[in-house]
């Protein structure tokens, strides 16, 4: 995905420690670099929860590097299959993750909107 992660499977993500386990896992010293913590409750084949602690960010709403992470993790474990879209049920929304065997390339699509506006003055 171009950044690193680690995916942990869990039976119930409302127990997921994220807060708690999520920056521990983030800044041991097997990731020297960092690490995006996710953990990821798989509903169906073609449906997962997912929680998410991000390197130098905490808790955040939405990871989408993360949930094409947690998708090939779901393939590579056995628990969803190549070319299948997989929705993704984030805090802040959606996402719709497919790995391609014709590409081989991972594709996500969701909802683009806007959260905030502002202005800043020089």
């Amino acid at each position: 995905m171009g950044n690193p992660h680690i995916i942990m499977f869990t039976d119930d993500i409302s127990k997921a420690p994220v807060a708690t386990l999520g920056p521990i896992i983030e800044k041991s010293s097997v990731f020297p670099e960092g690490v995006n913590v996710e953990w990821v409750q798989m509903v169906s084949e073609r449906e997962m929860h997912f929680k998410v602690w991000e390197r130098g960010s905490g808790i955040t709403q939405a990871c989408g590097t993360g949930a094409c992470a947690a998708v090939v993790a779901a393939v590579l474990n056995g628990q969803s299959k190549k070319d299948d879209e997989v929705t993704v049920h984030l805090p802040g929304g959606d996402l719709y993750i497919t790995w391609s065997s014709k590409d081989d390339h991972v594709w996500m699509r969701g909802e683009a909107v806007t959260v905030c506006h502002g202005e800043y003055l020089v």
